[in-house]
């Protein structure tokens, strides 16, 4: 999909930086600004590198100011607030158009110059690319004057304090990193200048308002009256640079490829198959591919691996990145669980989730469905067999098997579940007990053992027996026929029946326990009171601890964030359901089709391209949270394969 900005959509600063673009590189790499050419957030920039994939990243170029001077007269192209009253530059009033198709490119004019610049970043590189096209008819000489303003700071850190920088030909260093530049224009040393930057996004939710950025060096590209000039510039952390244009080249190439193998007719589902990319990177500790949760803020999360990936990886045709994704989880797998976050240098993995094991057996699952891989079930079948194993018996976080054949996890400060903030010793949504959508992974996971093990030859064990107990018990203990939705979790707290999202799960797995009736019946009060058609709120607006809006500072947030805040997410799961319960006719998926129109105005706002992670309960209308939220896409992207296959 094209995206493209005028100036009416573009009258002020505030508006021209309410759209930002993401470009990746596959090592959790990237480059971001807002279509104003500005960083109104501490963590975007021109080059964003992963010096370790994918979580090691650091700030390299923040920002360029650029500077066009038509004789003697001089024009900021660039946009950016400053703090301390030092003003802001406002080229943003001479941009008169903006697209997105697959790189950003902005055009300016003012007095009879036209300005043409595009942003990139090299596949599998930490290289970002600007590049240039300049025709001057104004009669005068002209130049366009660059200087990049640096951090070489970890991407969230807002700098603080003045550091020194060594700029020598071609390159420029810290001591630790080092950052190679290169460009047909002419590069000079300068003596280095500080910028104190606004950052209005990060302050909107708590975090440091403000930092430093430096300038010791600029480029200077000259351009005489009556020719037209294209010159790039190149930022890389490596010491051999490749050329703007071949960057270029090599990243729409990339774009043509993914658009072409993902199979899909909608053109929503295609952008999504595209942005489905950006999360898919490579992991330097397991030598295989992992799962960003989300951008800017996220790192990759098994949980958040394991929702995202059935869309990002299996409903776009990726296989092979499915399997390496899969492997390294199932190598990682520790006395019944996979972690939650992986080790960086010597840190140990983080076991602490109740859904991510069950989870990947659902997606290995997902996988054999559409490849008929039983090799790989085969490679895998021991690693699952324990995961099972170790939840009857028992396993950390006070995770294992009651008696009824359903499963309890969380105690004390534990939050297991994806509904896992503690605030200052405060646990918003405790769910210790049976959460409702566990027990829903639960016999998924054994009736996908039954049917792997009938299919391939292998130990059915008493995994069907056990299935049908844990049915009736799900549907004894879960289900409230007078009220005609699940409890969310079986703790014995008032929070049991609390209306939450979490109970969409039970009716869209492979495997579900409810009748047709009830499933309706449920589907019905989510609708009623969760539904959105920007997500689900993760609580009733009628419950006394809803919260209407997500904002503030961290603790505010954090209050908010599971008790009405609408989630993307879990919207797909009520679409997969949706098209179950209806029958999966084309009838249904026509209606979850036009359902899905607002998609096109969720992808026009915020992150162009991309879903957010979360709205407001209240008016869900700014995305919040992550500006692009791997999940959120791909849990979209199997609801459009669910419709493009009836």
């Amino acid at each position: 999909m094209q995206y493209f900005l005028g100036k009416q959509d573009m009258r002020t600063l505030q508006q021209a930086q309410e759209q930002s673009v993401l470009l990746t590189n596959g090592l959790g790499g990237y480059a971001s600004v807002t279509a104003a050419f500005s960083v109104p957030r501490c963590d975007q920039g021109i080059l964003i590198a992963a010096v370790k994939a994918p979580n090691e990243r650091i700030s390299m170029v923040h920002r360029l100011r650029e500077r066009l001077c038509i004789g003697k007269n001089k024009f900021f192209l660039s946009s950016q607030p400053f703090a301390r009253k030092a003003g802001c530059e406002e080229g943003f009033r001479y941009l008169t158009a903006f697209t997105l198709d697959p790189v950003p490119r902005w055009t300016y004019y003012l007095q009879g110059v036209t300005v043409k610049r595009t942003l990139c970043i090299g596949p599998g590189k930490n290289t970002s690319a600007v590049l240039y096209e300049i025709e001057n008819l104004s009669g005068q000489d002209c130049v366009l004057r660059v200087d990049p303003f640096l951090k070489f700071a970890p991407k969230e850190m807002a700098l603080k304090e003045k550091k020194e920088f060594f700029c020598s030909r071609g390159s420029v260093t810290d001591g630790r990193y080092t950052l190679y530049i290169s460009s047909e224009g002419t590069i000079r040393k300068t003596c280095t200048s500080w910028q104190r930057l606004v950052y209005p996004e990060d302050a909107k939710d708590g975090r440091p308002g403000n930092g430093l950025c430096a300038n010791c060096f600029c480029i200077s590209i000259r351009v005489p009256a009556g020719e037209k000039v294209s010159k790039g510039i190149v930022f890389s952390m490596e010491p051999d640079v490749i050329s703007a244009e071949q960057i270029l080249r090599e990243y729409e190439q990339h774009h043509r490829e993914l658009e072409t193998r993902c199979g899909f007719t909608a053109p929503v589902a295609r952008q999504l198959a595209i942005s489905a990319d950006a999360f898919i990177a490579h992991r330097e500790s397991t030598k295989g591919k992992t799962i960003l949760a989300g951008y800017p803020l996220f790192s990759d999360w098994g949980r958040d691996t394991m929702i995202a990936l059935p869309g990002c990886c299996l409903s776009t045709g990726r296989y092979e990145e499915a399997k390496s994704i899969l492997r390294t989880f199932l190598v990682y797998e520790k006395d019944g669980l996979v972690p939650n976050l992986f080790p960086e240098g010597e840190s140990k993995p983080m076991y602490n989730t109740v859904d991510a094991a069950l989870l990947l057996i659902d997606c290995i699952w997902q996988y054999f469905r559409r490849t008929g891989d039983g090799t790989f079930v085969r490679e895998a079948w021991s690693t699952m067999e324990h995961i099972i194993a170790c939840y009857r018996r028992g396993t950390h976080h006070s995770i294992g098997m009651d008696a009824d054949g359903l499963i309890f996890a969380g105690g004390g400060y534990d939050q297991v579940t994806w509904m896992d903030v503690c605030v200052n010793g405060i646990l918003p949504t405790p769910r210790h007990g049976k959460p409702v959508e566990i027990n829903a992974y639960w016999y998924n996971a054994l009736r996908i053992m039954d049917m792997l093990a009938m299919e391939l030859g292998l130990d059915r064990a008493d995994y069907r027996t056990l299935s049908e107990q844990v049915k009736r018990s799900f549907c004894e203990k879960f289900y409230m026929e007078d009220k005609g939705y699940l409890k969310d979790v079986l703790s014995g707290t008032a929070a049991d029946e609390q209306i939450r999202c979490n109970q969409i799960w039970a009716l869209s797995m492979s495997f579900t326990m409810l009748d047709r009736t009830q499933e309706r019946r449920v589907l019905d009060t989510v609708y009623r009171h969760l539904y959105t058609p920007c997500g689900l709120r993760t609580l009733s607006p009628e419950d006394p601890e809803y919260h209407g809006s997500y904002g503030g500072t961290q603790v505010e947030r954090d209050m908010a964030y599971h008790q009405g805040t609408v989630w993307v997410f879990p919207l797909g799961a009520y679409y997969l359901a949706w098209l179950k319960v209806y029958g999966n006719t084309p009838e249904a998926a026509e209606r979850v089709r036009e359902q899905l129109r607002p998609l096109e105005a969720m992808l026009r706002q915020g992150c162009l391209g991309q879903l957010p992670e979360i709205y407001d309960g209240d008016h869900p209308t700014e995305g919040k949270g992550c500006f692009a939220q791997a999940w959120s896409v791909g849990e979209m992207l199997r609801v459009f394969e669910a419709i493009e296959k009836i």
